[in-house]
């Protein structure tokens, strides 16, 4: 459907208008979560490693949980953690909220398409703001990794792999692009080098023999997490979760559902002469977007900004007009992923069914299936069409 460009479509649809909002967003926010703990987490990761403590112990008098980021974002939190707490969160949501905004409107994606991420994203990026949530620059890393390839530029789409990766290793899933290369060598030579780099850079806040030993504790970290994370209430909101809340089994490996979503992912790779399709390049970043969610047992409500960006992306950014079926379920996303979290979604609901058996994954879940079996046997030749 094509809505008529009165001045109520030309405001909405502006790029001033999406990023007022979305600043507006994330300082309102960070005014409500005044005392975000997270926040104090990504602070103390800073101030620990200047201190030359663990980054991953408990620190009770600061904050409750603890640290699960790799020692490269003291550097990226450093600017945030030497100013008043108050000002650096509000400043700490607003850089966040545009480092994704920057991400959409410099891909590769035309001015309707961005539109539509946009606002379907908007109340899903409202809910990881509410936590200060790096998974909202995390999108936005995988997002420019595949933008910054299309555009030839893989030296600078490496170093967002990188950075997502030495952060908090979902972004490591931007190697997937690597078969779009145009410049392999040279991408590989870049994620070498960049890797390299940004092990050592934190090195400049504390000494070389207390990052090592923070990337051993790291992986300690993630690994014990990991197993603590598979009945979490709030943690586990995945595929994996919703097998394994369900099921109430704890008995069977999470690599029985990992290795068939693998090969389901890979299968669309064997479409060599799709390769050239620009829509066809554009699913596999959707499909990345939602499989980093979807399998993950770390994957928590305000992960989503990155499933949900995947979702839009996959109904927005294909050569056919979407069917009546697609429309019914991305209205279902829209209810079940991004809403359910909110005060207008019934409560009971929500409490009762939603929350314990991690079903938020479950549409995203849907339209990933329905991705990949349209990767596999539907032609990406043509021109995109907006619904």
């Amino acid at each position: 459907m094509y809505l008529n460009k009165t001045s109520a479509y030309r405001f909405v649809t502006d790029k001033h208008t999406i990023l007022a909002v979305w600043v507006i967003m994330a300082i309102v926010a960070a005014i409500l979560e005044w005392d975000s703990n997270n926040f104090s987490i990504f602070r103390g990761v800073f101030w620990h490693t200047t201190e030359q403590k663990s980054l991953f112990d408990v620190y009770p008098q600061e904050y409750f949980d603890t640290n699960h980021y790799g020692p490269l974002f003291s550097i990226i939190i450093a600017p945030f953690a030497l100013i008043p707490r108050w000002a650096g969160l509000v400043l700490w949501n607003v850089f966040i909220t545009l480092i994704l905004y920057w991400s959409i409107r410099k891909s590769t994606f035309d001015q309707k398409q961005q539109v539509f991420i946009f606002w379907f994203c908007t109340n899903e990026l409202y809910t990881a703001l509410a936590l200060s949530q790096f998974n909202i620059v995390t999108a936005a890393l995988i997002i420019m990794s595949f933008c910054l390839i299309e555009k030839e530029q893989d030296i600078w789409g490496a170093l967002c792999i990188v950075i997502g990766t030495f952060v908090k290793l979902y972004g490591i899933v931007g190697i997937a692009f690597f078969f779009f290369s145009k410049h392999k060598k040279r991408f590989l030579y870049s994620l070498i080098l960049w890797s390299i780099a940004t092990f050592i850079i934190p090195m400049l806040l504390s000494s070389p023999e207390h990052i090592i030993e923070q990337y051993k504790e790291w992986y300690l970290s993630i690994v014990t997490k990991d197993s603590c994370n598979t009945f979490s209430f709030y943690q586990n909101i995945s595929l994996l979760g919703i097998v394994r809340k369900v099921t109430a089994c704890a008995t069977y490996s999470d690599i029985w559902l990992i290795i068939p979503g693998l090969i389901i992912f890979i299968l669309p790779y064997l479409r060599f002469k799709q390769y050239k399709n620009t829509a066809f390049r554009k699913m596999f970043l959707a499909s990345v977007l939602m499989f980093v969610v979807l399998f993950s047992t770390s994957s928590e409500s305000c992960s989503y900004i990155i499933a949900l960006a995947g979702v839009a992306i996959w109904f927005i950014a294909v050569p056919w007009k979407r069917s009546t079926l697609d429309i019914a379920i991305i209205i279902f996303v829209f209810i079940i992923t991004s809403l359910s979290p909110t005060d207008i979604f019934p409560t009971y609901i929500k409490q009762t069914i939603i929350q314990p058996y991690a079903l938020k994954a479950l549409p995203v879940f849907i339209v990933w299936i329905k991705l990949s079996y349209e990767m596999c046997t539907k032609d990406y030749k043509g021109t995109i069409k907006i619904i």
